[in-house]
């Protein structure tokens, strides 16, 4: 009704008017009550291949060494939720679009050095955007985010301090995959060969060591340009592979913290009971459990690869991997946490979304004996797997719901280090597997995970979806750019491209000494910059 302020209005009120109340009555010199000092310890997951974050692609490299590097420009890293409404100055002090939105131009800060002592100037941003778009005379080994950038034609420098991105068509979401701790500066003078083993950075950490399966240690930058940053003398960083262990190791005091989003629903609830002065937030992650189908016989056929989708049950991986509080979801995180979200509505009509599992899961299998399959006549594969739970406890339910369909699914394990390259190689018939944005954002969702040429791992090419990508990175009108980002979802989805099985929640805890650390909800690479983490003990 007119007049009347709706109850998400209502509650966006009353959040802001609690915000002004919770200053007002902040004790004179809370802010000063940060302490220098310590060395934070925290649990880590498993062993990355490397060190350098443009040659990889997992949460296992970009936390421990986000704080190595600083980007051009940032996500608030107060706030929860990351947006082009919400992104500030890192080493770029401002920027500027040309009228055309085809030219932006960063100002730099002055007075910057890397940790080696050399100073940060224009030119390092130069060569990692020729590096991150293959134009460099030595480049990257494996060039995760190469697809990200594609729109950029070149970027130039105006003298030591300005830095000019030229793109080849107005991109008003750059900003957000810039943001991302995906795409840290690196610098001129480094080759990608020493950055995978000892990189240098400009951040509020320096590298100290990696040892493979053990542990990877940073130390405080004295001469950070961030005055007073970083409150910790370090970081390190233990690596536990096996989770219960890991746990364990945090209940008995080894450790100030888990590693982000590990630790599952149900282990939450056990950390709480046995160390109730525990911190621990379940939050979204924009990471979801996705099922990959090498387009070979029989999975080349359309309507078999939306049979898979039509048998799975996402409410029991959420019931069972999160106990209710996943989400389920298309192409793009759900809303309230994601921003671009297929509304419910426009879900249900989608293979595998139908509420009547039983009913999705019959029209399956007239599909399967259409082509030949059923009781007598099985598909039997490898389902592959990374070796870790979240992927091993989801690749269990999968197998299960697989058989519904008369397919007979053996699991196979593969170690980290392994597992990209497998994907890429198409090394595989099935896959269980877990796609993980860096930015909530169409911008890179879709160019990177499904667009023509893209590491989709399944090589899936629609020229009708590639279009659409163009058209709505190129729309200024953000609500209208949504419409466009709908229709893609729904043709990717309806294609059973990657069916996602369930979005996922994790777990962080921390002991109450750790302050200043916030969880995000839309991306699980982004804010491990650490600079406004101290430890009050």
């Amino acid at each position: 009704m007119p007049g009347v302020l709706s109850e998400f209005a209502f509650s966006r009120v009353v959040w802001r008017l609690m915000s002004v109340l919770a200053l007002l009555v902040a004790p004179v010199g809370a802010g000063w009550a940060q302490k220098q000092g310590g060395v934070l310890r925290v649990e880590h997951r498993d062993s990355p291949f490397s060190m350098s974050i443009h040659e990889e692609g997992t949460i296992s490299v970009v936390m421990p060494m986000m704080g190595v590097f600083n980007n051009l420009v940032v996500f608030d890293p107060k706030a929860k939720q990351n947006g082009l409404d919400n992104i500030q100055p890192d080493l770029a002090t401002r920027w500027t679009w040309s009228e055309d939105g085809k030219t932006l131009s960063f100002a730099l800060r002055e007075g910057v050095t890397w940790h080696d002592g050399k100073p940060f100037t224009a030119a390092d941003v130069k060569c990692t955007f020729d590096l991150l778009g293959g134009r460099a005379k030595e480049n990257f080994k494996v060039n995760f985010r190469k697809g990200w950038y594609a729109n950029i034609e070149s970027v130039s420098t105006n003298g030591d301090h300005e830095a000019v991105f030229h793109l080849k068509a107005p991109q008003p979401a750059l900003l957000a995959l810039l943001a991302s701790g995906f795409t840290p500066v690196y610098p001129c003078h480094v080759p990608p060969a020493e950055m995978r083993r000892a990189p240098i950075g400009t951040g509020p950490f320096k590298f100290v060591e990696y040892k493979a399966n053990q542990t990877v240690k940073v130390a405080r930058n004295p001469n950070y340009w961030k005055k007073g940053r970083p409150y910790l003398d370090g970081i390190e960083y233990t690596v536990i592979p096996n989770r219960s262990t890991a746990m364990l190791s945090f209940v008995s005091g080894k450790f100030d913290m888990t590693f982000p989003f590990e630790v599952t629903v149900p282990l939450v609830k056990d950390i709480k009971e046995q160390m109730p002065t525990a911190q621990c937030e379940i939050a979204p992650m924009n990471v979801a459990a996705n099922l990959l189908m090498n387009p070979v016989p029989p999975f080349d056929d359309i309507e078999v690869r939306r049979a898979v989708a039509m048998t799975l049950d996402r409410k029991a991986f959420i019931d069972i991997m999160t106990q209710g509080q996943g989400d389920a979801g298309g192409a793009m995180l759900p809303i309230p946490a994601g921003r671009w979200g297929l509304p419910d509505e426009m879900l249900r009509d989608l293979p595998g979304f139908d509420p009547d599992v039983a009913g999705s899961r019959e029209k399956a299998r007239r599909i399967m004996e259409s082509k030949g399959y059923g009781p007598n006549k099985t598909i039997k594969l490898k389902l592959a797997s990374r070796n870790l739970p979240t992927y091993r406890d989801a690749a269990v339910i999968l197998i299960s719901q697989l058989k519904e369909i008369y397919i007979d699914a053996e699991m196979q394990l593969v170690e980290t280090a392994q597992w990209v390259p497998k994907l890429i190689r198409r090394d595989y018939q099935f896959g269980l597997s877990q796609v993980g944005n860096g930015v909530d954002d169409p911008d890179q969702n879709y160019p990177e995970n499904y667009a023509c040429g893209s590491r989709t791992y399944m090589d899936y090419c629609n020229k009708e979806v590639d279009s659409l990508i163009a058209r709505q990175s190129a729309e200024r009108d953000q609500e209208q750019r949504k419409k466009i980002a709908w229709e893609i979802d729904r043709k990717l989805t309806n294609e059973a491209v990657r069916p996602m099985l369930y979005y996922m929640r994790g777990g962080t805890c921390w002991r109450p000494e750790v302050k200043g650390l916030t969880i995000q909800v839309n991306s699980i690479y982004n804010n491990w910059r650490m600079d406004e983490v101290w430890l009050d003990r």
